[in-house]
């Protein structure tokens, strides 16, 4: 029998998890929720860019979408910029007995000593109450930096650092509220933006370094942070907007998870707008951008992790990949305890049934 679900959610990543929501017979589509009344009333395939009407309309009622019986939702609503909204959101599926996997808020991949108990609180204590699961990932943070470096991690004698790299020309990712108002590309350097607010850095991105630190089986003393921008040398434009000379235009950032005063796990981000800004940073293996993981100790590996999409460039595929990562894992997500559940619980994703020929 496919699994009932509802799709929150139908921007630059849900719109890929739509889709296959829709294709694969796993799956039956009972409601998607949009947040635009632009959308609403819409069939869930012409959402998609599909030719073959489902019947499934789209409503901006979330609770009449939850009553249409799924047994999961597929979360990816805009959440880095109305986290309390989300989490509120989170909480009334949960509370509703319907299983959620989502792509943010990226911090509940591994929320434990990331934020603080009063917020992981109410989502366990839903999740009780629902007897629910939830499971959120995506490429990054997600599989580049959980699943693929704990599998090369499982195959040393020892290990020193693990480094998880994006390395990625963000120019033709269209979000204007991720990359101007969350991240701040485009205005002043004397503006700081919601990321690079204090400690929002190890907030984010602190989940990836936590839960590798689990993965090893080790306690860290601290998560920190840095960063750098830098300015754009002319006027140029991007897929979200405009970029004026001297506004933010590159990007580099890291946070670290410390032990003894040494890095032991690291996440870092190296975010252009354009190829030729900082060529003194970090390369991509591909043109566009890729994923890297170093891992050093015995023995050693460096991995660069190349996306392509027929259907776009490399951010393309990153967005269909963050979809497709939580979208495969339903059934697992179905079947966990209640709870919230990271990558170190569910069994290995491995894309059964999604052969296509030619």
């Amino acid at each position: 029998m496919p699994i009932p679900v509802v799709q929150l959610g139908t921007g630059n990543v849900g719109v890929h998890a739509l889709r296959a929501l829709i294709t694969n017979p796993e799956f039956e589509l009972t409601g998607v929720w949009v947040s635009s009344d632009a959308k609403a009333g819409k069939d869930a395939a012409e959402l998609a860019g599909l030719p073959d009407s489902t019947g499934v309309l789209a409503s901006t009622d979330l609770d009449a979408v939850l009553a249409t019986g799924p047994q999961c939702a597929v979360y990816n609503a805009l959440a880095d910029n109305r986290l309390p909204e989300a989490l509120e959101d989170y909480r009334r599926v949960l509370a509703a007995g319907i299983n959620i996997v989502g792509s943010g808020p990226v911090f509940l991949q591994y929320p434990w000593q990331v934020i603080p108990e009063e917020l992981i609180k109410p989502i366990e204590d839903a999740a009780r109450e629902g007897n629910s699961s939830v499971y959120v990932n995506g490429i990054d943070p997600g599989f580049a930096n959980d699943l693929l470096p704990m599998a090369l991690a499982g195959t040393c004698q020892n290990i020193q650092q693990i480094r998880c790299m994006e390395i990625v020309d963000y120019a033709t990712y269209d979000s204007a509220a991720v990359m101007f108002d969350v991240m701040g590309f485009g205005k002043p350097l004397d503006d700081i933006p919601m990321l690079l607010q204090p400690g929002v850095l190890s907030l984010a991105w602190g989940s990836v370094v936590r839960q590798l630190a689990a993965g090893l089986g080790i306690s860290l003393d601290s998560v920190t942070q840095e960063y750098v921008r830098v300015p754009a040398p002319e006027d140029f434009d991007i897929a979200s907007g405009h970029i004026p000379k001297g506004s933010a235009a590159a990007l580099r950032f890291e946070v670290f998870g410390m032990v003894n005063g040494d890095p032991v796990v690291v996440l870092e981000h190296v975010t252009r707008l354009r190829e030729d800004l900082c060529p003194e940073w970090p390369q991509p293996a591909q043109h566009g951008g890729s994923y890297r993981i170093e891992v050093t100790g015995e023995p050693s590996y460096a991995m660069d992790i190349c996306l392509s999409s027929r259907k776009g460039d490399h951010n393309h595929a990153g967005l269909v990949a963050t979809a497709m990562r939580v979208v495969n894992a339903i059934p697992a997500v179905v079947a966990a305890a209640p709870g919230i559940v990271t990558t170190l619980d569910l069994p290995l994703i491995t894309g059964k049934g999604l052969y296509l020929p030619g």
